[in-house]
């Protein structure tokens, strides 16, 4: 029997789990590389990673206002609606649902890669396995909140772990490389800076997830900050904390030609045969980031139904929390994707999106900070408007740096953005509305 009610039951341990496990993925074991390229120097690498960890902080911060202040479930989607009407609400709602739901397709098929890398016998059928994941992960949200909450919980704890790990065992066994000259910088360093940070803040991409599961806190009023703020400060830990072992253990030299540097750092410490401990980590990251992201995809998809811009049926709750309809359209999508291949495509236009969404939600909070002054505001953003004014400025930047340097998929997702438009308007028709 649906309720067409979202459970309260979650707390302020899902909510760093849930930034944790989308967050920290394979992008901390390569990136660090590119970033050491563009920059061939260590204490800028290390300033950076900050900067970004920082931009991550103060972007959360910014956005808990409007979390605490709309405690409704569907992220960005809501404060988009509510500042700017229907019609961006629509575009920000449908754009993030692609967005993340091609982000399932993509690490289901890259966990069946490392599947398959450690298992050899099942090469080959890497598009099968990565469809039975994602069959896997529906199932399980199908059992409800409290089970998917808490495999969140546990398999972001084991991620954190495994990371720590890797960090000790850098600390322990690293040192004593050999001194090498650090490479040559070849671009200006202003542009060298923003090409880095730019790697850097896609990385850090996903410190937002809480937001999805506001209506489902317990007390999103005390529990959304310390989700929010204390989840992007454990990632700034970890990534900090990554770099100092990999900038300990090799060469500059050899950190910034590298491809997967943390597979050259274990090969270092345990020899040829440490490939298969990477793999096993790439592993172990992707799990929580699948569940996380499909929990966010059924959330926003769940909220836009039930604001009337999606038929009404796909925000049908069951006894168990789980909205099922907005679950098994997601799962389908996935699977869609996953099976075309087309995931690799929007993939690569996602991050855009994703940022151009970040965007609308900075501006949602001016909007509303001077239109509806009285609404409470439980949670306020640090240092408004001077903050939120320098991560929507750097937001902008991002934007402006991908038109130059990757104007194909820049434009593929501008026309992404615009589709929505035509859809919307689809939509309405066919729900009986103007």
């Amino acid at each position: 029997m649906s309720e067409n009610r979202l459970l309260r039951i979650l707390g302020a341990g899902f909510g760093v789990a849930v930034i944790i496990g989308a967050v920290i993925g394979v992008g901390i074991l390569r990136t660090p590389g590119e970033v050491a390229a563009h920059l061939g120097n260590v204490w800028l690498i290390l300033a950076l990673w900050l900067a970004g960890g920082a931009y991550a902080l103060i972007a959360a911060a910014s956005v808990t206002e409007l979390g605490t202040m709309l405690p409704e479930a569907g992220g960005y989607f809501i404060y988009s609606r509510r500042a700017f009407g229907d019609a961006v609400g629509f575009t920000v709602g449908w754009t993030d649902w692609i967005g993340q739901t091609s982000a399932i397709a993509y690490a289901s098929i890259a966990m069946s890669e490392f599947l398959s890398a450690l298992v050899p016998s099942l090469a080959g059928r890497e598009t099968l396995i990565g469809i039975v994941v994602i069959l896997s992960f529906g199932l399980l949200q199908w059992t409800g909140i409290r089970a998917s909450s808490r495999v969140q919980e546990g398999s972001s704890l084991l991620k954190a772990v495994a990371f720590l790990a890797l960090v000790a065992a850098c600390f322990w066994f690293g040192g004593g490389k050999e001194t090498t000259p650090p490479p040559v910088r070849t671009e200006p360093l202003f542009v060298a800076m923003i090409l880095a940070l730019s790697g850097i803040i896609v990385t850090y991409d996903g410190w937002y997830s809480a937001l999805y599961f506001t209506e489902e806190i317990r007390d999103p009023v005390r529990d959304l900050p310390r989700s929010m703020v204390g989840g992007v400060a454990l990632v700034i830990v970890i990534y900090m904390l990554v770099n100092l072992a990999l900038v300990y253990v090799l060469p500059l030299s050899e950190l910034a030609t590298s491809k997967l540097p943390a597979a050259n750092a274990a090969e270092r410490l345990f020899g040829a045969s440490s490939g298969k401990l990477l793999t096993a980590l790439s592993l172990i990251s992707l799990p929580p980031m699948i569940n996380a992201v499909m929990m966010c995809c059924t959330r926003i998809l769940y909220a836009m139904s039930r604001g009337g811009l999606f038929p009404s049926r796909l925000s049908s709750v069951s006894r168990r929390g789980t909205p099922e309809l907005a679950l098994a359209a997601t799962v389908a999508l996935a699977v869609l994707l996953a099976s075309s291949g087309t995931f690799r495509t929007l993939i690569a236009v996602a991050g855009f999106i994703f940022v151009v969404n970040h965007c609308f939600a900075y501006c949602a909070l001016f909007v509303l900070r001077r239109r509806e002054p009285e609404l409470k505001r439980p949670f306020r953003a640090w240092g408004y408007p001077w903050a939120t004014g320098v991560v929507l400025f750097a937001a902008i930047a991002f934007l402006s740096g991908s038109l130059v340097s990757d104007i194909r998929h820049s434009l593929t997702s501008l026309g992404l953005i615009a589709a929505s438009f035509p859809i919307y308007r689809l939509t309405r028709i066919r729900l009986g509305s103007r």
